[in-house]
């Protein structure tokens, strides 16, 4: 297969290009900056330099020519502001899924947010009032984000981890429409996502995921 991953260079996303083609797959890491090319493909990936905040979706559908699968890791970052929540974290993700039909891709992932429809709608306004509004801004992101796909004819999943953290992957998890609030291993992402793909499981499932005790292929077959 032949996996684009858009936020290429997302901490997730390398992790999930060496998966990629460590289990003999095609990984394309969609990044914005050139000097982050030499990265992803260190780590096995193709790189396509796109802004998705300034590609329509024709120029982006051109690009994934070829393309059996897309991931939707990007994400404006800490300190990014309230206003590129909504132009990265939304409509990058509703760029790529319009790019994916366009082309006709039909699997699509999605990495979101735990409790992300929880947001306050009174507080998750631009321009913030505060870096606490802030966070509320991405939740709503997410949230709508989810929301469009989830309206797609798409073979979509929607995974939603609870607090990343950077220790060694487990393997296993906890999985559910919702889960008690808990950690995951970013690799352990890396992981149910690139399951998710290539045993083509949990096709049109929403479910947060946090560290466990099931193994991540159970766990997925589980939610199909």
């Amino acid at each position: 297969m032949k996996i684009a991953i858009a936020g290429g260079h997302g901490q997730i996303a390398l992790l999930l290009a060496r998966l990629v083609t460590d289990a003999g797959h095609d990984a394309v890491a969609i990044v914005r900056n050139p000097a982050h090319v030499t990265d992803v493909e260190q780590q096995g990936a193709t790189a396509i330099v796109a802004d998705l905040e300034q590609l329509d979706d024709d120029e982006l559908a051109l690009r994934l020519r070829g393309v059996d699968a897309v991931v939707f890791a990007a994400g404006a970052g800490p300190g990014s502001g309230a206003e590129r929540k909504l132009t990265v974290d939304r409509d990058g993700a509703i760029l790529l899924a319009d790019a994916a039909e366009r082309i006709g891709i039909r699997r699509y992932v999605m990495i979101s947010a735990m409790a992300a429809d929880s947001y306050d709608p009174e507080r998750a306004v631009v321009p913030a009032r505060s870096e606490a509004d802030v966070f509320q801004v991405y939740l709503r992101a997410k949230a709508e984000a989810d929301a469009n796909l989830r309206a797609r004819s798409l073979r979509w999943t929607i995974v939603r981890p609870g607090g990343l953290v950077d220790t060694v992957p487990q393997g296993t998890v906890d999985v559910g429409r919702t889960v008690p609030r808990g950690t995951i291993p970013r690799a352990d992402v890396a992981a149910v996502v690139l399951h998710a793909i290539l045993d083509d499981t949990a096709v049109g499932v929403q479910f947060e995921v946090t560290s466990g005790d099931t193994p991540i292929p159970a766990a997925l077959s589980s939610l199909s």
